[in-house]
């Protein structure tokens, strides 16, 4: 997709244009109407007078006999009063949404402001609508319906500013779709080893530093939670480690760790089958670090970044690992496991510690489709925030709102790990029957394994698939990747405080 900031009085004399209006606020007063041709003025002034009010989700077309413009489509934004940023990037991607229903490839539209910010997050946000996973469908005749340029109609002062913008956000919302397109791929095909190969492949295309450790050089560092997992599979399990160095000689790493299971049945512990169809997506976390990486060297962020996917699938079989195993960790403490269907965090426990101790991190964040009890504390809209550096709450927090990976913080309290204390184990993988709160046992469960860095838990497992709500395809959300961006971004600020 192209996205092209032209002057305003050429973005009059386009075939197609889209133009959202609050409701109560005169859409004549828009700088683009007064380039319009006198009659198509006149059509378009009586058209809003009589049939469009500006109420949210209104959206109404109006054909025009006049050339250049064919067609004007309007959207209401309902109240201003009401309008937030979370608002915005669903109208963008609403406009490509009606662009690919009426099939059409091209239009203009205009920016609700002529900033920088708001075209990237424009341009991201147009350019997951315009995703869609279709690699196992076959192809119509006509192709599939996609949107192939956008023009913003801006000042001509304002286009250099605008450049830089959508050129940043087209990045990440193309990373986001890769992310996407990468969880969404099934299980069947989907495997340790093809998430190793496309982490090597993201690298080789960016100049990133990738490197597969297999199972034996698991073994030689002690991963008995990863190899445990793992057990019960056919696939042997790879850990991915990515290297992106830019950053000053002095400054410390950003490392992030996301969870790759290619498939969780939930091993022994069989998932219903409600729950399991979905769980190729159980990877989430760790293609989000691959993609959320590859956007960062694509960007060319002046920073020292690690990524870490410990990959494996849960399976069920002769040789699966047992509800009452113990598990010795790269760390030397022990895991009991009372539930194979806990099984992330039995393999981030590992992965966390590697990065703790490996690269001695100025943070560590992990992100993970960990618990389905952070969806049933947040909904679907946002992920948990978990920290043990409570200073750091609100830089993190702002970060999901810039970057529209939403997160929100979570109580961490110690009182919360007796709840996971094992009885012939240091520490249970899953929290006392009846005790609640189990997105917080999940959290402080990792913590036990993080050699006291600084760090961050995103269970993202609330936004592993897209809402109907949010004009995006069905499947996997991408979640994690713009987040990462904007994490990296912010991260030598983040290093000060910390």
């Amino acid at each position: 997709m192209r996205i092209i900031p032209i002057p305003i009085e050429k973005a009059a004399s386009s075939k197609t244009i889209f133009l959202p209006s609050f409701q109560n606020e005169s859409l004549l007063r828009e700088e683009i109407f007064s380039h319009l041709a006198p009659s198509a003025q006149n059509l378009t002034a009586a058209f809003v007078e009589n049939e469009f009010k500006g109420e949210a989700e209104e959206v109404k077309s109006l054909w025009l006999n006049d050339r250049p413009v064919k067609k004007i489509i309007l959207f209401g934004l309902g109240e201003r009063a009401k309008w937030n940023e979370r608002k915005f990037p669903l109208l963008s991607r609403q406009l490509i949404q009606r662009a690919k229903e009426e099939k059409i490839s091209e239009f203009t539209t205009i920016l609700p402001e002529t900033t920088g910010f708001a075209s990237k997050i424009f341009a991201t946000n147009a350019v997951m609508a315009n995703f869609e996973f279709n690699a196992y469908k076959t192809i119509p005749k006509d192709g599939w319906p996609e949107v192939k340029t956008v023009y913003l109609a801006v000042e001509e002062s304002a286009i250099s500013e605008i450049k830089k913008g959508i050129r940043e956000g087209i990045i990440m919302g193309e990373e986001t779709n890769n992310c996407r397109n990468l969880a969404n791929i099934p299980g069947g095909d989907m495997t340790p080893q093809r998430l190793a190969e496309a982490a090597r492949l993201a690298g080789k295309r960016i100049g990133l530093r990738v490197k597969i450790l297999k199972e034996t050089e698991i073994k030689r560092l002690g991963m008995g939670g990863i190899l445990g997992v793992s057990r019960g599979s056919d696939e042997k399990p790879k850990f991915i480690i990515m290297e992106y160095r830019r950053g000053p000689a002095k400054q410390k790493p950003l490392v992030l760790v996301g969870k790759g299971v290619t498939f969780d049945t939930g091993g022994l512990n069989l998932k219903e089958d409600e729950h399991i169809y979905e769980m190729h997506m159980d990877m989430s976390g760790g293609a989000a670090v691959i993609h959320g990486m590859t956007a960062i060297a694509r960007l060319k962020l002046p920073i020292t970044t690690i990524g870490l996917i410990p990959a494996v699938e849960n399976m069920p079989s002769g040789s699966s690992y047992h509800p009452g195993d113990l598990l010795k960790t790269m760390s030397g403490k022990t895991i009991e496991v009372l539930n194979t269907d806990a099984e992330g965090r039995i393999i981030l426990a590992d992965a966390l510690y590697y990065g703790a101790v490996k690269y001695k991190p100025g943070l560590m964040v992990d992100f993970a489709t960990l618990t389905g009890a952070a969806q049933t504390a947040l909904g679907r809209f946002m992920s948990p925030l978990f920290t043990n550096k409570q200073k750091l709450t609100d830089n993190l927090v702002e970060i999901g709102d810039r970057s529209g990976d939403y997160v929100w913080p979570m109580p961490f309290w110690d009182e919360y790990l007796d709840n996971i204390k094992g009885t012939f184990g240091d520490w249970a993988n899953i929290g006392k029957r009846g005790a609640g709160g189990g997105a917080i046992s999940g959290a402080k469960f990792l913590e036990q394994f993080i050699n006291g860095c600084q760090w961050a838990h995103i269970d993202i497992a609330p936004r592993m698939t897209a809402l109907e709500s949010e004009y995006l395809a069905k499947g996997a959300a991408g979640a994690g990747v713009r987040y990462i961006v904007e994490l990296a971004k912010e991260y030598p600020n983040l290093e000060i405080q910390m």
